[in-house]
């Protein structure tokens, strides 16, 4: 058995072991990919039938970290919904891109298929009020960047961080493109803007080994350029209640 299939197995196992009654599971994530390391955690997505109740949970399951996305089948429609609405779409491409493990009533497939269909309409666009907000928020961090000195690390490092996120949001909502937390950061930001990502993340890198922020501002002022430029003179919003 090669390691794909191991992985694979060992996720099954989950499933068959804690939820005996499930009407089906799938395996996203790196795990699906193969691009798994011994250590890479498996995400798992379970249907369960509806006298259930649909959560999230994370478990360690033969020395292995398992995160089960556990949903209810009257739960998948209204749920998927929610996760495009956060433009990230997590538990979509589990479903519309992972492995099935099992579907005995063609359940999973049927999650799938909708999963693919959220996916391929795209995230909701941000409303003008959210990119002025984007805008102003990353103006403000980039300007902190610039003004930071070198040998104040903590804070540079920090507001490099800061920055590349927003950016990397707004950018990927720009193109109508997914976004991601973590390691799909740069994943999601790579695939909606090959050229900008790249330049945005080699900054990035810039600053933490060489302590210089001018690469990663450079980017940013393209990225502001093309969202409709910097913002922060007459900027305002209503205060949220």
């Amino acid at each position: 058995m090669d390691d794909q299939e191991a992985v694979q197995a060992h996720a099954l196992r989950v499933v068959t072991e804690l939820f005996p009654h499930a009407l089906g599971s799938i395996l996203g994530g790196s795990a699906a990919q193969g691009r798994a390391t011994p250590t890479s955690d498996l995400d798992v997505a379970v249907l369960l039938p509806n006298s259930e109740t649909s959560r999230r949970k994370v478990i360690r399951h033969e020395g292995r970290i398992v995160e089960l996305f556990l949903n209810t089948l009257a739960d998948v429609p209204e749920f998927f919904a929610w996760d495009r609405a956060r433009r990230r779409g997590t538990v979509l491409f589990v479903y519309a891109q992972g492995l099935p493990l099992s579907d005995p009533h063609g359940h999973v497939a049927g999650a799938r298929k909708l999963a693919q269909d959220v996916l391929a309409s795209g995230p909701p666009p941000l409303t003008t009020a959210e990119w002025e907000h984007g805008r102003y928020v990353l103006t403000c961090f980039l300007d902190d960047l610039v003004d930071t000195p070198s040998g104040n690390r903590y804070e540079q490092l920090s507001l490099a961080d800061q920055v590349l996120r927003k950016a990397a949001d707004l950018v990927t909502a720009h193109h109508g493109a997914w976004t991601g937390i973590g390691k799909w950061v740069p994943r999601r930001l790579l695939s909606a803007d090959p050229v900008l990502g790249k330049a945005l993340l080699d900054g990035h890198q810039v600053v933490a080994e060489r302590a210089d922020p001018l690469p990663l501002a450079t980017a940013v002022k393209q990225a502001l350029d093309l969202l409709g430029g910097p913002l922060m003179e007459g900027y305002s919003h209503r205060w949220r209640a």
